[in-house]
């Protein structure tokens, strides 16, 4: 779990967190330390991050992975992976505002933080039109996909071969998105 550090204003927390050696997050006014992954978690997200990255060549859409800020109603979050459209080229941007596609890859302390409070604040946000939880030691996949203003659809994607990511037009093997990684000892 990400423990609470301070309440700062989203001003302070971004001219503090500039000259922190870790990542953190500010959420509802408060700052969290996050917490390191596993080879597991890394894997999963490299995996996603170069295979989105391949799907999206020649588009207007661009994918992040783990350093790249999403500023929410309530502060600074950072994503494991995530795609934003309309511009073609990375600048010296560093909060996006504007995500299409929000992955998170669970890990066992923050799995709550992720499925409840995060994807609250993510769901805040216009652009976000589809929220995926990557349980990469139980290989469990849940797709959120947005269907009407408001309504979130969830699909279970976990026995399915194929990871669908509507939101970006991609179909990616489930193969692919575990490739490398053990799964978990039952």
């Amino acid at each position: 779990m990400a423990v609470s550090l301070q309440k700062m204003t989203l001003a302070d927390f971004l001219a503090w967190e500039a000259h922190q050696p870790e990542r953190h997050e500010c959420f509802r006014g408060k700052t969290f330390a996050r917490v390191g992954g596993t080879a597991r978690h890394n894997r999963v997200i490299l995996n996603l991050a170069s295979r989105i990255g391949d799907h999206l060549d020649g588009t207007g859409c661009q994918v992040f992975a783990q350093s790249m800020k999403v500023q929410v109603a309530d502060g600074v979050l950072y994503p494991d992976v995530m795609v934003t459209c309309g511009k073609a080229q990375a600048g010296d941007e560093q909060i996006v505002t504007d995500p299409r596609l929000i992955v998170e890859v669970l890990f066992p302390s923050t799995r709550g933080y992720d499925k409840r409070d995060k994807f609250v604040a993510y769901r805040t946000l216009a652009s976000l039109r589809e929220y995926v939880l990557i349980d990469p030691a139980k290989r469990q996949v849940e797709v959120f996909t947005l269907v009407d203003a408001g309504a979130w659809l969830l699909t279970d994607q976990s026995t399915a071969g194929v990871l669908s990511l509507t939101s970006i037009d991609c179909q990616l093997s489930m193969e692919s998105v575990f490739k490398g990684v053990e799964s978990q000892a039952q």
